[in-house]
């Protein structure tokens, strides 16, 4: 994820999942660290998300943070780069390979990826790993995705919630809504479950599901249409 425009936790929150989901290791890159006039606040935010996972910023004018990332993708490893069309995996990739190997080109003052790289590619790194360079995504599936891990603190604070059936939404004294997390965060999970829900449905099973969790504060459609019948009688007399 780059430091510009593209700066996005929720996003970040979405790869994270995934790479858990498929036993993968995530390490968090942040590149254009030379754009941003904010990286210790923005640092400090990412870590809340990111529990336990290695964080490095990276900048094309320097050095600083390319060589640690070599150690992820050494002898018998393989690193696989994800992220939004512009964001410098193509930068990223040439440093660690020390060649140009791949094409970059300049975002623009919109930050918007030109889309370079159109297709997987896969590289020997000199120091015995293997690196994947992707094309840019503005969105990706999560069917695979273990939101368990990316989520670790809210999956602790609904170990505590009283609750069973665990919508954390509107019950009183919820431990997930009183645990003290970011709205963002929250909002973000709910989004991710919502479309995990909906993962491999086709749209007349999305649209049942959808009627179904409108109805259930009140018990379900039966008993809205009962209680719909109940306030026509009512009107009517």
């Amino acid at each position: 994820m780059s430091l510009n425009n593209d700066y996005n936790l929720r996003r970040t929150e979405r790869y994270l999942g995934i790479a858990w989901g498929n036993e993968a290791i995530p390490v968090i890159v942040l590149t254009k660290a030379d754009t941003c006039g904010s990286l210790p606040r923005k640092l400090t935010e990412i870590k809340a998300i990111a529990c336990g996972v290695d964080i490095h910023a990276t900048s094309s004018l320097t050095e600083d943070g390319y060589v640690s990332l070599l150690g992820y993708i050494d002898s018998g490893k393989t690193g696989a780069f994800i992220g939004s069309s512009g964001v410098g995996k193509s930068t990223l990739i040439n440093r660690i390979m020390g060649l140009d190997l791949l094409q970059t080109r300049d975002t623009g003052n919109d930050d918007k990826g030109r889309h370079t790289t159109t297709r997987r590619e896969l590289f020997a790194v000199p120091g015995g790993g293997v690196v994947v360079d992707t094309p840019g995504m503005r969105e990706i599936g999560i069917g695979s995705a273990d939101f368990t891990k990316a989520f670790a603190d809210i999956d602790e604070l609904a170990t505590r919630c009283r609750f069973h059936d665990r919508t954390h939404t509107r019950e009183p004294d919820c431990a997930v809504r009183d645990g003290l997390l970011s709205e963002g965060r929250l909002a973000g999970y709910f989004k991710l479950q919502k479309e995990a829900s909906y993962e491999g449905l086709n749209s007349r099973q999305i649209e049942t599901e959808k009627i179904t969790a409108m109805f259930a504060p009140m018990g379900g459609i039966k008993n809205a249409r009962k209680f719909a019948r109940e306030k026509n009688r009512r009107r009517g007399q």
